[in-house]
């Protein structure tokens, strides 16, 4: 696949399609300031400051705006709670809106015609593609991005990370757990 891209980029460069230092510098904006790191680390502060979690909840927006992460595309940003009752799910019904500064680009089964019709018609049989089992008696709530509403799902703390620090709880964080078709990694997934 590597040798691919590069065989593209080198085509297009020649052809002056490409600018390679634009290139460069849309790569390392996606790397190190757009990306699920971003949201993460919004998951995370929530975890650790109740404040800033009831901000997050009742204003995502603004609240998400507030540690510096803005929308570049005016979107309108609601987080929404996993609990030990509730279950939350983000889909795209029409195409693949997704909030990019908090959650990186959208993985391809995202924008797929499967994942998109079957998440509002089948979420639980979705959610066990996945490898998420969840109990019978949890509510699952799919909620249907757009391209003016976005969604960021706040997931369950793991259990044992009491005393961790905000970077450590951070790692912890899956992209697939802010979209509700995962959980965060456990804590003894990482690395100390």
């Amino acid at each position: 696949m590597q040798v691919r891209v590069r065989a593209l980029e080198t085509v297009l460069t020649e052809k002056g399609y490409v600018d390679p230092a634009a290139l460069d510098l849309l790569i390392e904006a996606y790397e190190t300031k757009i990306g699920p790191h971003n949201g993460a680390q919004v998951v995370a502060k929530a975890w650790m400051d109740p404040d800033f979690k009831q901000r997050l909840l009742a204003d995502a927006s603004a609240a998400v705006g507030s540690v510096g992460q803005v929308s570049r595309v005016g979107d309108h940003l609601i987080a929404v709670e996993n609990t030990d009752r509730v279950h939350n799910m983000v889909v795209c019904t029409l195409c693949s809106c997704y909030p990019w500064e908090v959650l990186g680009l959208p993985p391809v089964w995202y924008k797929s015609a499967p994942y998109r019709s079957r998440a509002v018609k089948d979420p639980r049989g979705v959610l066990a593609d996945f490898g998420l089992a969840l109990p019978k008696d949890t509510e699952i709530r799919v909620w249907d991005s757009t391209a003016e509403t976005r969604f960021l799902v706040l997931p369950m703390r793991p259990k044992d990370t009491d005393g961790w620090s905000e970077d450590r709880l951070a790692r912890l964080v899956t992209r697939d757990s802010m979209i509700g078709t995962g959980v965060p990694r456990r804590p003894q997934d990482i690395a100390v």
